[in-house]
């Protein structure tokens, strides 16, 4: 019987999980096109739906069986359904999360001669899976008890969940540069080849910020790492040291962004001189692929900050029973909240600020961030063997 539990609650955090990382990714893609259009001054995506109209006629036209209590009152009854699409296709969430995805579906499957439709087909996969792998070891609330067993919100409660997150990026990379290849074309390998570098030069000063809070906390478990950030808000991996968690904060925040090839760092898929980049020869599902995966980069991204360095589901100075189910529904409230906050500000900074040139973005990773972070590592280090 106990195992039987156990199976069902790992069924459940694995489908919670999965649809948190597709809320993210798509909440992410409604922003980016909302966003920009209101950073743009332009009105963004509002057409599909927006006009919807269900009139009294169209009601009266209905089979008996389907307005049982006569037309006005099943049109007063749809008109909140009418009015809740009038809103969404105002709000651009129809255009984004409906239509934009029908329309990639359908569209055709282009494949450049001469490449492997196997390889080509498996790049996108490998550049998404490593970021939906390692979701799994994110926490997503505190502890809690129900029926008489404790869980824990995370798929994959390994005591080394950071250095996982670390390596899945570090897999990443296999895929960009796979598309770059099969792509056949000498815009997609510069792209790829620039995404490589990019990611493999920034994954440095991202090591070096997370093994300053593994300093701090004396743990590389993610679990453990929040929980050590309850309390004040003193704790937080941001104001910890005399402000080498801060700087170990904004090392790691410029290496995300530069990892998710984000402007002002996205030099692999720069339009104005590469076209797309490395996904220039993809289409329809596989183009889709990639673009969902990008999204939820930036949602992996922004949660690993808020557990390093704005306490997880933490509530400054305010102190809950723990074990309490209730308990971990705020808290997964208070978590989702401060991650929403850091994929906005991404987006707001992606169309703010103009690219890089390539020369500015490898001197800023290897002749700024790399040494900042390495210093930074020396004297947080310092500091706690000084207690």
């Amino acid at each position: 019987m106990h195992m039987g539990i156990e199976v069902v609650i790992f069924a459940i955090k694995l489908f919670l999980v999965f649809n948190i990382i597709m809320g993210l990714a798509s909440f992410c893609t409604w922003v980016e096109r909302k966003g920009s259009a209101l950073i743009q001054d332009r009105v963004g995506a509002n057409r599909a739906g927006a006009y919807f109209d269900f009139n009294l006629d169209i009601v009266r036209g209905f089979p008996s069986f389907l307005r049982p209590l006569g037309a006005p009152v099943t049109y007063a009854l749809l008109l909140p359904v009418v009015t809740g699409i009038k809103i969404a296709g105002q709000l651009g969430i129809i255009n984004t999360l409906l239509n934009d995805a029908v329309k990639a579906l359908f569209k055709e499957d282009f494949v450049p001669d001469g490449v492997s439709n196997f390889m080509h087909s498996l790049a996108p996969f490998l550049a998404v899976l490593p970021v939906f792998v390692a979701f799994a070891i994110l926490p997503f609330a505190p502890e809690f008890t129900v029926l008489g067993t404790v869980v824990r919100p995370q798929l994959a409660p390994i005591d080394v969940g950071i250095l996982f997150f670390l390596a899945m990026g570090s897999v990443a990379v296999y895929g960009v540069a796979l598309a770059g290849w099969t792509g056949n074309n000498k815009y997609s390998l510069l792209g790829a080849l620039r995404a490589s570098a990019q990611m493999i030069s920034y994954e440095l000063a991202m090591g070096i910020s997370v093994v300053t809070i593994i300093i701090f906390y004396g743990t590389p478990d993610l679990f453990k790492i929040v929980e050590l950030q309850e309390g004040s808000i003193l704790q937080w991996g941001v104001f910890r040291n005399i402000g080498t968690g801060l700087i170990a904060m904004i090392a790691f925040f410029i290496a995300g962004m530069a990892e998710t090839k984000r402007a002002p760092f996205d030099l692999p898929e720069s339009e104005s001189e590469l076209v797309a980049g490395y996904f220039t020869e993809y289409s329809g599902m596989k183009f889709l692929i990639f673009w969902l995966g990008e999204f939820a980069e930036i949602a992996l991204f922004s949660f690993v900050m808020v557990l390093l360095f704005f306490g997880g589901w933490h509530i400054p100075f305010v102190h809950l029973p723990a074990g309490v189910w209730w308990v971990a529904l705020i808290g997964h409230g208070v978590l989702m909240a401060k991650v929403l906050f850091f994929c906005v500000l991404q987006i707001v900074i992606r169309w703010t600020l103009p690219r890089f040139r390539y020369d500015q973005l490898m001197n800023l990773g290897w002749k700024f961030l790399l040494p900042l972070s390495m210093v930074n590592l020396v004297i947080a280090a310092a500091w706690e063997l000084s207690k």
